[in-house]
């Protein structure tokens, strides 16, 4: 294995996708890992899947695909699924049945031993043992709230600043704060989607995230090409 290329929240944005690809230098012996939601709000779903299918990326499951899990799963079961916007709503009519295979096989979480990194969406509760995080957690964490419970919700303060334990997590989910700079945990949605920006993190063969004030030498950013989604609510159907 030559490096590791973590990438952020691609959401559909597969034009920007292939720009960080050409930027990285990226090569056959190199290993892209992505931290979830590759999904809607964006130009191009299929495109993007397709891609990093192509390129045998490793991809942890986002509430993005989730979302999108659930409502298939209704579905087929002649039930009512999860309210969803109009960007979800068609991507449940276009997608065929192998990309939700492929987004039921995605696992919450993935281990890269050889960097001392843990892969997942959201990220976790701090001081609960990993085990015993929830499915939930891992895909939609952004805060902790008051009673120690997480929280989907912005919050004053990122969980990743009570992040004490190990191995450094990798995640994204969290756009709204773009890029989270932490002793043990980095964040690298930096919302593409809505018009801000996609970051890679590159890593040499085991080498370990090095501390906060050289992490963003380790950076390849480009610029999104449109603001595809505002980020506004619409009314779901």
């Amino acid at each position: 294995m030559k490096r590791t290329i973590f990438i952020g929240d691609v959401h559909g944005c597969v034009d920007e996708l292939d720009e960080l690809l050409e930027r990285t230098a990226y090569g056959a012996d190199d290993r892209l890992c992505f931290v979830g939601d590759l999904v809607a709000r964006g130009p191009d779903t299929q495109g993007v899947l397709d891609r990093v299918r192509e390129l045998d990326g490793i991809v942890v499951r986002g509430n993005h695909e989730e979302r999108l899990l659930a409502a298939h799963r209704a579905k087929a079961q002649g039930k009512r699924g999860p309210r969803l916007g109009p960007a979800h709503h068609r991507l449940l009519r276009e997608l065929g049945e192998v990309e939700f295979e492929y987004m039921a096989g995605l696992p919450l979480s993935y281990e890269l031993p050889d960097h001392n990194i843990r892969l997942v969406h959201g990220g976790v509760l701090p001081g609960l043992p990993f085990e015993r995080q929830s499915s939930w957690t891992l895909m939609h964490i952004r805060s902790i709230n008051d009673d120690g419970s997480p929280s989907d919700k912005l919050g004053e303060e990122t969980w990743a600043a009570s992040y004490q334990e190990g191995p450094h997590i990798v995640f994204g989910h969290d756009s709204r704060r773009r890029l989270q700079l932490h002793e043990n945990a980095t964040g690298i949605d930096t919302g593409c989607v809505y018009g801000g920006k996609l970051t890679a993190i590159v890593l040499e063969a085991n080498q370990q995230m090095p501390p906060v004030a050289e992490r963003e030498q380790l950076m390849v950013v480009v610029d999104a090409h449109a603001q595809y989604y505002s980020g506004v609510k619409k009314k779901a159907v």
